[in-house]
């Protein structure tokens, strides 16, 4: 699987398969959710990394391949956060998270 349009992307880009194997993380992802000396999560699953109760959120979302959207804040900062699966010539493959900085005042515009 190519991702190099990824990998410098400006927001927190991770792919899991449909049980929840890590298959990429790209470079803000990598710097958001992990500590320089953690070892490499590709392989491993996306529900260890997660409280209970969020496990059963991802599940649910995952058995049902529905989208989920909602907004953070942390440390200051505002993010949205978009939880999306992933299709292959029409195959359910797993599960997209973008997270990605928004302002705090930050305009909705209407269009018609």
């Amino acid at each position: 699987m190519d991702f190099d349009w990824a990998k410098e992307f400006s927001g927190a880009v991770t792919v899991c398969d449909p049980i929840g194997t890590i298959l990429y993380m790209n470079d803000k992802s990598i710097a958001t959710f992990m500590n320089p000396e953690d070892e490499s999560p590709i392989g491993h699953n996306l529900f260890d990394c997660h409280p209970p109760e969020a496990q059963e959120i991802l599940r649910g979302l995952m058995k049902e391949q529905k989208t989920n959207v909602y907004t953070i804040e942390k440390k200051g900062k505002k993010k949205i956060i978009y939880q999306s699966p992933w299709y292959e010539k029409g195959e359910y493959r797993g599960f997209v998270e973008l997270s990605l900085e928004i302002p705090f005042d930050m305009k909705n515009k209407i269009r018609g």
